[in-house]
C-alpha cells in the first residue's frame, strides 16, 4: 500500500477514527488497532512476510528480557550474539545470497559444472532493511546498558511494526520511539493540523517533483549511450532531486502521519542540498540511517581512539562502505559508499600543519561557494548509485567529460517542472529553521492567503503529478 494511493487515502482515516473512538485514556486498545493496522499495512504487500517481522520481533524481545534475566557476562553476550546472527543472517539471506554467490562462482569459475552454485528464488521482503536494523539496536542497547527492556510485548510488536515508518523508515532508536507507546496520547488539534501538512507538503515532493523527475532520469539511464554531455549532465542532477524528493517526501508523510496518533519521529532530512561538505551532506541526508551506523559501527571500531588518524579513516571506509552495501547487493552501491568514504577522508586530510586548514574547515570567505561544490560532488557520484552496473556508470561519466552535443536537451526540459522545482527548493532554503516549510504556517499567514497555498498544492499535485512510481527506498 502506497502513501500516495487510493487505498491508503481509505485505510487511514479507518484507522484513525477507529484509534480516536477507543478514547485516548485506553492505551492498550489504541496499541493493539495501531498493531493490527500495521501488520494489515504490511501483509498487503505479501502476508507471508507478516510471519518473518514477527518471528524478528520476538527474538529480540525474548533476547533483550534474557540479557537482563542474567548477570553472567558470557550468558548476556550469547544472547547479544544470537540476536545479532539471526537478524544479519536474516538481512544477508534475503538480500545478499544471491549476490555473493554469483560474485563467488564468477571469481572461481563455477557457474556451470559440478560445482555450479545455485541461486535462491527469493523476494526481498519491504522495509527488511529497516526495520532489522530498529529491533538490532534495540538489543544492542539493552546490551549496553542504555535502555531497559520492555516487559510489554504488544508495546514492542507496535514498536517494530508502526506502519507510518515500518517500510522506509525514519530507523528509531528504541529510547526516542518505544516509550510513546506507553504513554498516553490525546487528540491535539494542533498536531493532527501540522501533520496533515507535513502529509501535503511530502505528497507534492513525492508526486511532483520526484516522480516527474523519474520520467527523465529513467530513459536518459536507460540507454546512456544515446545522449550527449548535457543530458547526461542534467539527468543526474534530476536523479538526485528525484532521490530526495521521493526519500524525504516519504519521510514527510511518515512523521506528518505519525503526528495524527500523537506520536512525534525523528527527522530524518535537513536540507541537505545546502551542505558545505560530504560529511556535512551525511549528517544531513537520511539522518537515521547515518546515526545508526555512527552508533553501531563507526564509535564501536574507533572506540576512545579519537586522535588516531589511521583507526579513524579505517572506521569511516568501513563505515561508508557499508551504508552503501546497506542501500543494495550490487557493486555500484558498494562503491558508491567507498568513494564517500574517500571523500569524508580527503576532506579531514590537514592542508598545512594546522589541523583547522583542512577543507572541513573552510576559510570564511569561500564558504557561500561550497554548497554548490559538494552539490556537484553528490551530483556526480550519485551517478554509480542509479547507474545499471559500473560499466554503464563510467560510460556515463566518460561521455559528460567528453563534452558530446546534447541536441536533445530540448525535448528533456519541462517548464512546469522546472518552476515547482525551483519553488520548493526556495521554500525549504526561506523556511530552513522549520521542520518543513508548511510547518506553524497560521502563525505567520492570514486565514485567506494560508487556504490559497493549501488549494494551490492540491491542484497541483492532482494536475501535475508524474507517473506514478514506487518509493524508491521500498527497494532497500
Amino acid at each position: 500500500m502506497l502513501f500516495n494511493s487510493f487505498s491508503f487515502g481509505l485505510f487511514l482515516p479507518i484507522t484513525l477514527l477507529l484509534y480516536w473512538a477507543v478514547g485516548f485514556k485506553r492505551i492498550k486498545a489504541q496499541n493493539f488497532i495501531l498493531l493490527a493496522a500495521s501488520y494489515f499495512f504490511y501483509g498487503l504487500w505479501d502476508w507471508r512476510f507478516l510471519f518473518l517481522i514477527i518471528a524478528s520481533s520476538l527474538v529480540d524481545y525474548f533476547a533483550a528480557l534474557a540479557i537482563k534475566g542474567t548477570e553472567n557476562a558470557n550468558r548476556q553476550k550469547m544472547f547479544l550474539y544470537g540476536s545479532i546472527v539471526w537478524n544479519l543472517g536474516v538481512l544477508f539471506l534475503f538480500k545478499y545470497y544471491n549476490f555473493f554467490i554469483d560474485e563467488f562462482a564468477l571469481l572461481f569459475n563455477m557457474q556451470q559444472g559440478e560445482y555450479a552454485f545455485s541461486t535462491l528464488n527469493l523476494i526481498l521482503p519491504v522495509g527488511l532493511s529497516f526495520y532489522t536494523f530498529q529491533t538490532m539496536s534495540y538489543t544492542i542497547d539493552v546490551y549496553k546498558n542504555r535502555i531497559a527492556p520492555t516487559k510489554n510485548l504488544l508495546n514492542f510488536l507496535g514498536f517494530v511494526a508502526f506502519f507510518p515508518q515500518l517500510v522506509a523508515g525514519p530507523i528509531e532508536k528504541a529510547s526516542d520511539l518505544l516509550p510513546q507507546f506507553s504513554k498516553q496520547r490525546s487528540f491535539d488539534t494542533t498536531q493532527v493540523k501540522e501533520g496533515l501538512r507535513q502529509i501535503l507538503w511530502g505528497l507534492f515532493k513525492k508526486m511532483v517533483i520526484a516522480d516527474n523527475a523519474a520520467y527523465i532520469v529513467n530513459m536518459v539511464y536507460a540507454s546512456p549511450e544515446n545522449y550527449g554531455s548535457l543530458s547526461l549532465l542534467y539527468a543526474s542532477v534530476l536523479f538526485f532531486l528525484q532521490i530526495y524528493g521521493d526519500f524525504s517526501g516519504y519521510s514527510d508523510i511518515a512523521i506528518g502521519t505519525a503526528k495524527l496518533f500523537g506520536f512525534k519521529l525523528s527527522k530524518n532530512f535537513n536540507i541537505p542540498y545546502l551542505a558545505k561538505s560530504v560529511t556535512e551532506f551525511w549528517q544531513r541526508w537520511h539522518i537515521t540511517l547515518t546515526r545508526w551506523f555512527t552508533d553501531y559501527v563507526y564509535f564501536p571500531i574507533i572506540q576512545k581512539n579519537l586522535r588516531s588518524n589511521v583507526r579513524r579513516n579505517i572506521a569511516i571506509f568501513l563505515t561508508m562502505g557499508l551504508i552503501g552495501l546497506w542501500h543494495g547487493a550490487d557493486w555500484t552501491f558498494l562503491v558508491f559508499g567507498i568513494f564517500q568514504g574517500f571523500l569524508i577522508v580527503l576532506e579531514r586530510i590537514p592542508l598545512r600543519n594546522n589541523r583547522r586548514s583542512s577543507f572541513y574547515y573552510k576559510p570564511l570567505k569561500m564558504k557561500p561557494l561550497f554548497p554548490l561544490f559538494s552539490a556537484l560532488i553528490i551530483t556526480l557520484s550519485s551517478i554509480l548509485f542509479r547507474s545499471q552496473n559500473i560499466n554503464d556508470a563510467w560510460l556515463i561519466v566518460q561521455r559528460i567529460l567528453s563534452f558530446i552535443p546534447s541536441r536533445e536537451i530540448g525535448i528533456l526540459l519541462n517548464k512546469y517542472f522546472l518552476t515547482f522545482t525551483v519553488c520548493m527548493l526556495i521554500a525549504e532554503i526561506l523556511t530552513r529553521r522549520k521542520d518543513f516549510p508548511l510547518s506553524r504556517i497560521d502563525r505567520y499567514t492570514r486565514s485567506p492567503i494560508r487556504w490559497v497555498i493549501y488549494y494551490m498544492l492540491i491542484f497541483i499535485i492532482f494536475q501535475y503529478a508524474g507517473f506514478k512510481e514506487e518509493f524508491i527506498y521500498f527497494q532497500f
